[in-house]
């Protein structure tokens, strides 16, 4: 079974084409991640966000590692570290930041960025190469962008935009090797992997920087156990299936429920401005990486369906690849 459960993932990596199934598991995790933001404005600590990042990433990766109970051998060693320290050590603060210095659809938006970075080097480490439309697409998304910012009223702080910004590079060379290094290894086992390295990294940096932990009251804890729980193991571990599933571009596009929904609850729940500039910079946003996303549709009709097994609950390795 472990290794039907492999080739079938080879043989659909290799013809790229993608389920519906594939596409609606891959789409929770944008979708999750997308409450962050609010969830960081309402009802963590403030200001703590290397604290907020270790409590999102380490306890979930201890528990992940006791239940797959499974560690690197050989170059996965190196290779789990950086996976770490790109999608998790990193990352993280760099989103808390952001999250807490800039209002919710701001911040989120910007991560609609992301697709373009990892389209970019994606080109660059994999040799998926973007269209001339997919260029375009890019500078439309990119002027969407830098509308919302211009016109996102009180303001924007900087700081807060750089942390964005560097988050949204930070993350997309994760993605992509991710996608470049094929894990010997099923996604609960790499994501477990990945969480203990970056949660071991930020633990010192932030008692460092921070200084003794916050107390932690009921909003706080429901907020980190959502946000390490349903934002970090299950949203982990099904956009790393969907990395090795999909071309870049079809990952991509999923993502952008990301923006749209933290652009959304910003705007319901935490009573954010979203005038007409901010909805025209989503707009671009979307319809540019819509646009250069066209070009994958033909490819996927004229694919083979995705016949690949079900995985069983837990963390059943693929088969070993000499």
């Amino acid at each position: 079974m472990d290794w039907t459960i492999s080739h079938a993932e080879d043989t659909l990596s290799s013809v790229e084409t993608t389920s519906w199934r594939t596409v609606a598991l891959t789409a929770v995790a944008p979708v999750v991640w997308g409450t962050t933001y609010l969830t960081t404005e309402e009802l963590l600590p403030p200001d703590r966000p290397l604290f907020s990042a270790t409590v999102r990433a380490l306890p979930a990766g201890l528990l992940l590692l006791a239940w797959c109970r499974r560690l690197p051998r050989g170059d996965w060693w190196w290779k789990a570290a950086v996976l770490g320290l790109c999608n998790i050590g990193i990352f993280f603060p760099l989103l808390f930041l952001a999250a807490y210095r800039l209002p919710g659809g701001l911040a989120a938006t910007l991560q609609a960025t992301l697709p373009l970075a990892v389209m970019a080097l994606a080109y660059a480490a994999l040799g998926e190469r973007a269209s001339g439309r997919g260029v375009a697409a890019a500078v439309v998304g990119l002027a969407g962008v830098a509308l919302l910012v211009l016109g996102s009223p009180g303001g924007v702080d900087l700081l807060g935009l750089a942390a964005g910004a560097a988050s949204v590079v930070v993350a997309a060379t994760g993605f992509v090797l991710v996608k470049r290094w094929r894990a010997p290894v099923d996604m609960l086992t790499l994501t477990s992997w990945q969480l203990l390295a970056g949660g071991l990294l930020l633990a010192p940096v932030a008692l460092l920087v921070e200084g003794a932990p916050p107390a932690i009251d009921a909003p706080a804890a429901i907020g980190y156990l959502w946000l390490g729980g349903v934002g970090t193991v299950v949203a982990y571990a099904l956009w790393f299936r969907g990395l090795t599933r999909m071309p870049a571009g079809g990952v991509a596009l999923i993502g952008l429920l990301n923006p749209v929904v933290g652009t959304a609850l910003g705007a319901l729940v935490a009573g954010e401005v979203f005038g007409l500039p901010q909805a025209v910079g989503v707009a671009l946003v979307l319809g540019g990486v819509l646009a250069g996303q066209r070009r994958r549709g033909a490819a996927r009709r004229t694919a083979p369906p995705d016949r690949t097994p079900a995985r069983a609950p837990g963390c059943t390795p693929a088969l070993n690849r000499s």
